[in-house]
């Protein structure tokens, strides 16, 4: 009695069809064992372009054996067999059989180079798509020293890539991709909210210390009140009028932040607790701020590539506009981390001219002194 279970069509169902791209490797191999001098006519692809091992070791098999003579390649099947027998040193499930079903399954092997185009655009989207899933995990590694550098060195590979498929797929019709973007990850909140009360306090209670922290903007900060707080403490220190808990409060009233259900006298228990550094408290928001924009920026990314209905130039048009919104964050860490310039020593003022001292002058005041 057998113990293999039968399969049925619930589990059938289950199975996802092959992509549409393994249907293109596999006219492209097919058009390459039936006629390979068309290998030459073959760019922008390597080994590592196809998605399976089975493709990418006969691939490689194909493009490291010299070519046969079209002649004898008709009339055996001697270069196949080194097809075969070099494919399988990297891929042991490669067979003979699945050869000659590439043959046969190839279209038209003259069609090589537009196969070849679109194996690229498919490699372009799982490179971009696995660099975005990248970014995403290093902006959530918690063991990093030095977790802004590494981020903005991440964003800058990133960039990088998506340069370099720009630089492959010239401009074509269509610009953003139609993919939706994925809505926020909404992290554990309550240490940046607590920093951000203890910012808004200390801001309130030295708001001459507000010219410091140009590079702070409302949208750092975690909850749109305290997004709306800062807002109104920059606005009374920009017209230089009184700033405390009460005229704080009134202008956030005047900004319409006191909405129904909001407790006034919340918000000035939150405003009388000033702690801390005002400059220090404002880096730890941007940096949250700008890690929270990369991994959102490396989502949508993500998301983009994920959709195969996305053409290479959609990805980059995509792309760029969300390490675009790292490069506005980026540009304001950089001001806010820049280090004070030192200044200029003062050089020593010249001696001023005193009376002579020498032995000379001191006997020659004494023989005048003596006449």
């Amino acid at each position: 009695m057998s113990l293999t279970p039968e399969p049925d069509e619930d589990h059938l169902d289950a199975i996802a069809p092959p992509q549409p791209v393994l249907h293109v490797e596999q006219a492209l191999l097919g058009a390459l064992l039936l006629e390979p001098h068309r290998l030459g006519d073959v760019t922008g692809i390597a080994a590592d372009s196809f998605s399976t091992a089975v493709h990418t070791a006969l691939y490689a098999a194909i493009s490291t054996l010299p070519p046969p003579d079209p002649a004898e390649h008709a009339a055996n099947t001697n270069w196949l067999d080194q097809v075969l027998a070099t494919g399988r040193e990297q891929a042991r499930g490669l067979t003979a059989t699945y050869l000659h079903t590439l043959i046969q399954i190839c279209p038209w092997p003259q069609h090589a180079p537009a196969y070849a185009r679109m194996i690229e655009a498919e490699c372009a989207r799982r490179r971009l798509q696995r660099a975005a899933e990248h970014l995403v995990q290093i902006v959530h590694d918690v063991s990093l020293p030095h977790p802004v550098q590494t981020v903005l060195a991440e964003a800058e590979t990133l960039g990088a890539l998506v340069d370099d498929i720009a630089s492959r797929f010239p401009p074509r019709a269509g610009g953003l991709p139609r993919t939706a973007a994925p809505p926020p990850v909404t992290p554990d909140r309550r240490e940046a909210v607590e920093e951000e009360q203890w910012l808004l306090a200390t801001a309130t209670a030295h708001p001459t210390d507000i010219d410091t922290v140009p590079w702070l903007l409302p949208d750092d900060f975690t909850l749109p009140l305290h997004a709306g707080l800062w807002q109104c403490l920059t606005a009374l220190a920009r017209r230089r009028e009184a700033v405390d808990p009460v005229t704080v409060l009134w202008e956030a009233q005047q900004h319409g932040l006191l909405g129904a259900g909001s407790d006034p006298g919340d918000v000035l228990c939150l405003l009388a607790e000033p702690t801390g550094s005002l400059e220090y408290r404002g880096e730890r928001t941007l940096q949250r701020s700008l890690l929270a924009t990369a991994d959102q920026a490396g989502r949508r990314i993500e998301a983009y590539a994920a959709d195969p209905a996305n053409t290479p130039f959609q990805l980059v048009v995509g792309a760029r506009r969300s390490l675009a919104d790292i490069a506005a964050v980026r540009t304001r860490w950089q001001h806010a981390t820049k280090p004070a310039p030192t200044q200029p020593q003062r050089p020593a003022p010249p001696a001023r001219a005193g009376p002579p001292t020498t032995t000379a002058a001191l006997t020659t005041r004494a023989g005048r002194a003596t006449r």
